[in-house]
C-alpha cells in the first residue's frame, strides 16, 4: 500500500491515511474483496500508531469504502455498494471542481476545457490498452 503522510499540511494523519486508501480503491487499484492491510503491518509501516490507522479504518468502514470480517481482516467493499458508489463520485467531483476553478482562472472555455479531456482520455486509453497493470499486495511490496 502506497501512503504518504505529510506533517506539514495540517490535515490529521487518520484523515490522510483514510482519504489516501479512498483514492487507491476508487482508482482501481484496490479490487472489491481485496484485502488490505491489517492495522499493525500499516501503523508499522507508516511509522503511526495502531489507534491512528484503527481511526482511519473506521471512517472508511462508516463511508462503506471497506468492511471487516471478525478475525479475518479488512476487505474492500464491492463496487455495487451505493456507499462505495457515493465515495467514488464525491472523489472525482472534488478533483472535478478543482480542474474547472484552474481551468476558469486560465481563461478555459468549456468547450476547449472538454476537447482538451476527450484528447487526453483518448491517449490514456491508448497507453493503457493491452497493459499489464501491477497492483502491490497488502505487504506493500511488489509481489512479481
Amino acid at each position: 500500500m502506497n501512503i504518504t503522510i505529510s506533517l506539514k499540511d495540517g490535515v490529521p494523519i487518520y484523515r490522510q491515511i483514510a482519504n489516501q486508501i479512498r483514492y487507491l480503491v476508487a482508482s482501481g487499484l484496490f479490487l472489491p474483496d481485496e484485502e488490505i492491510a491489517p492495522v499493525r503491518t500499516l501503523a508499522l509501516m507508516l511509522n503511526v500508531t495502531p489507534n491512528t490507522v484503527v481511526k482511519a479504518y473506521d471512517e472508511l468502514e462508516s463511508a462503506g469504502v471497506i468492511f471487516k470480517r471478525r478475525g479475518a481482516g479488512t476487505y474492500v467493499s464491492g463496487k455495487q455498494s451505493p456507499l462505495a458508489n457515493r465515495e467514488r463520485n464525491r472523489i472525482i467531483g472534488e478533483r472535478i471542481d478543482a480542474l474547472l476553478a484552474e481551468s476558469y482562472q486560465l481563461d478555459f472555455s468549456s468547450a476547449q476545457l472538454l476537447t482538451l479531456f476527450q484528447e487526453r482520455q483518448a491517449v490514456l486509453q491508448r497507453k493503457t490498452t493491452g497493459s499489464h497493470r501491477h497492483r502491490p499486495g497488502k505487504s506493500g511490496k511488489n509481489d512479481e
